[in-house]
């Protein structure tokens, strides 16, 4: 790998206006394709092999008009009450509108219950059912359900769009977060290069990969489901890992310019030892997203491709595209007064050199503090409780939001989370085994409400609507559910020959969550075993991948414990703009773990490269732990600077799980590159000392070779010489 990326790298340098012409056509062309021909997103729940998704699939086969879509249209006023004259004939005018519309199969009557009327009056709802899923029906159907409230409007009369339809359909706004990103990086950039090119290119050609990546994705949503949120997702890891991967290999060019070496010679030798920790760092990303497919659930999978497909494209930019753009540049990469051809003096790094040198030589004292740190920090992840945030934690600003409100205010909590028992009646040797099941549902001092049983016009299926007196995203409504799984139900239908199945999107997030938690150790394990045998693979030792592993999951343990404090617990949730405490979503541990895994390997490949280099050339371990570093801090500080501030631009969003992902990858990186990497890895390599470097002869023999600062046996190119003999004036 390392001489065919040096090859890459001479050659791209030596064609630099060929290689960047051909990324701009090519990126126009993919970007160009996804506008006409791309698909939309979808956000598709469903969770096979769960017991709400056997009471949905039961529903389309024998009650297919039933299994569709849900919504509710919510009718409020303030003058009076919705049964005044004037106020009753607005709202039956809008529900006529709504009867008419595409794929609705029925419309209750908002005003012919006591049911559907709020105690104090001011408040009713229509629910409304549709005749497909919210996935197929799409944000057409939603609009055009919006547009019924006009009559309604007219006649003075607040009209709000609750449910499951406009809730999983919601737009997301786009915010601020990525230009707080990127205006962030800029600042951090030019501090560590004093530079314009070498400041503004990493952030280029990070733009570049994540529009590339991000318009691929859109390719494949014309193929698979891909969810909403994942655009956002994708926007976020791009910036952040493809502005980390270019500074890493800029670092590196500009350290070997300034020692005197040619450019193109330089570029070549940094595509094949800081260009090749890029495509190892990043390989790991994409196979550790890509196993969220282990998860069994479409909508994490999907998340865990899209993801994937925009880190590829970072990888391939920084080993392609930057090599050109850095041939493009030649010395303009470096401060005016370090342009001389001869070379400046080796940069030296006193501050960090004296801050390893007392770590090294203080490691008890540095390493236990640390450790306690992180561990404090971790606390709280043993309370995470994985589920959904519901409508109550969106913006004011949206219908869904304040739909929720009103029917919360107006009928109770728990009418936003419904529980639908689908009963199989199918081998039931009791006809009132319905009623039974109603009764014995009602009786549960956790159910607000039951609904009369419906019944499909074969006969052997039944419906019930139970509504919890709690929230949809409350550990109660969670307790309820699975109260009714294991007690009531079984108890209800023993000896009945029926069985009775809880379901409802409420119920479907709550699965969604206990299936992921159910996978996440797994999921941890497989993931931390994949890089103790990359990184022992790597430096030939058997303890820094062991030791690395276990600082891994400190500082991500670290990361959920700040989530759940933030998020779960609600401390300090007013200064990120959220207005109550939202259990942990249910995808969001596993994907920050897939993705931390990748950036904690970014740094440690750069600054375990680094001292294994010093201690090869003859120094003692803690001589090989002060210099290395000493060399590397200043880039890995500026590279978790412009992390931490990308992703805390995300807290900027609306959405709570970008929220969510924002402060957990921030904190991740915040710990990761200070308290870990600065503190934990030099104090720990100073205590065990040479057998750092330790690996049985036989495991050795065995293992693949990977060194990652192995100089390229460069070939001899012809066309590469003629380039640069041409240009070596231009310098």
């Amino acid at each position: 790998m390392s001489n065919a990326l040096y090859r890459t790298g001479r050659w791209a340098a030596a064609h630099h206006r060929l290689v960047v012409l051909a990324w701009v056509v090519g990126a126009l062309a993919i970007v160009a394709v996804n506008r006409v021909g791309g698909g939309g997103a979808v956000d598709d729940f469903r969770v096979p092999g769960v017991e709400s998704q056997a009471a949905v699939d039961l529903l389309e086969a024998r009650f297919p008009e039933r299994a569709g879509a849900t919504a509710m249209v919510v009718f409020h006023t303030d003058n009076g009450a919705v049964t005044d004259p004037a106020n009753a004939g607005s709202i039956e005018a809008a529900i006529a509108e709504v009867r008419s519309l595409d794929h609705v199969l029925g419309v209750t009557d908002p005003l012919a219950s006591p049911r559907s009327i709020a105690a104090d009056g001011a408040t009713a709802f229509a629910a409304v059912q549709f005749d497909a899923a919210t996935a197929e029906l799409g944000r057409a159907t939603l609009e055009a359900l919006f547009d019924t409230a006009a009559p309604a409007e007219r006649g003075g009369v607040q009209v709000e769009f609750g449910g499951e339809l406009p809730t999983v359909l919601k737009e997301r706004s786009e915010g601020p977060a990525e230009m707080i990103g990127m205006l962030a990086a800029l600042v951090v950039l030019f501090v560590t290069f004093r530079a314009v090119v070498a400041t503004v290119m990493p952030l280029g050609v990070a733009v570049a990969g994540l529009a590339t990546g991000l318009s691929i994705v859109g390719l494949l949503s014309g193929l698979i489901d891909i969810p909403s949120i994942a655009p956002r997702l994708g926007t976020m890891i791009g910036l952040g890992v493809g502005i980390d991967y270019a500074l890493f290999v800029l670092s590196r060019h500009r350290d070997q310019l300034e020692h005197g070496m040619e450019v193109n010679e330089s570029i070549g030798r940094t595509n094949a030892t800081a260009g090749q920790a890029v495509v190892v760092a990043g390989g790991t990303v994409v196979v550790a997203i890509l196993g969220l497919q282990f998860a069994g659930i479409p909508f994490v999978a999907a998340l865990g491709y899209s993801a994937s497909i925009v880190v590829a494209v970072a990888v391939l930019v920084a080993i392609t595209l930057l090599p050109a753009l850095l041939g493009f540049a030649r010395h303009r990469v470096l401060p005016g007064r370090h342009r001389s051809p001869a070379g400046s003096p080796e940069p030296v790094h006193r501050g960090w050199v004296r801050w390893a040198g007392w770590v090294a030589h203080h490691p008890w004292r540095t390493g236990i503090a640390a450790t306690v740190v992180l561990v404090t920090l971790a606390v709280p992840v043993l309370d995470m409780r994985l589920g959904q945030a519901d409508a109550g934690s969106d913006p004011p600003s949206t219908t869904h939001r304040r739909a929720y409100d009103l029917l919360a205010t107006g009928f109770g909590d728990g009418f936003n989370g419904p529980l639908l028992i689908v009963v199989d009646l199918a081998g039931a040797v009791d006809a009132t085994v319905p009623d039974r099941i109603s009764a014995a549902v009602a009786a549960d001092p956790g159910v607000r409400a039951v609904s009369p049983p419906e019944r499909n016009a074969a006969g052997d299926t039944g419906l019930i609507t139970a509504i919890p007196t709690t929230k949809p995203q409350d550990q109660a409504t969670s307790d309820l559910v699975h109260r009714l799984r294991t007690e009531i139900l079984p108890a209800a239908t023993a000896e009945t020959g029926a069985e009775a199945l809880v379901g409802g999107p409420t119920a479907g997030f709550i699965d969604q969550s206990d299936k992921i938690a159910d996978r996440l150790p797994w999921f941890i394990g497989a993931v931390v075993s994949l890089s103790f045998l990359l990184l022992m693979t790597v430096f030939r030792s058997i303890l820094v991948p062991l030791k690395a592993a276990v600082l891994n999951l400190l500082s991500i343990g670290a990361a959920y414990g700040v989530v759940v404090a933030v998020f779960q617990w609600g401390w300090g949730r007013s200064l990120i703009g959220l207005d109550e405490a939202v259990p942990i979503a249910s995808f969001v541990p596993m994907m920050m773990f897939a993705i931390l895994f990748g950036l904690s390997m970014d740094y440690e490949v750069f600054i375990l490269s680094r001292i294994r280099e010093e201690y090869h050339r003859g120094h003692s371990n803690i001589d090989s732990v002060v210099e290395g570093l000493g060399a590397t801090a200043k880039v890995i500080t500026a590279a978790a600077l412009i992390m931490i501030s990308v992703f805390l631009g995300f807290v900027a969003s609306e959405d709570p799980v970008v929220k969510m992902m924002g402060v957990g990858l921030a904190t991740a990186v915040a710990v990761d590159a200070t308290v870990v990497r600065m503190v934990l890895v030099p104090s720990t390599m100073a205590l065990v000392g040479d057998p750092n470097w330790w690996l049985p002869r036989w495991l050795d023999r065995i293992l693949p070779r990977l060194d990652l600062e192995a100089e390229p046996d460069p070939e001899p190119d012809p066309a590469t010489d003629v380039a640069i003999t041409s240009e070596g004036a231009s310098r």
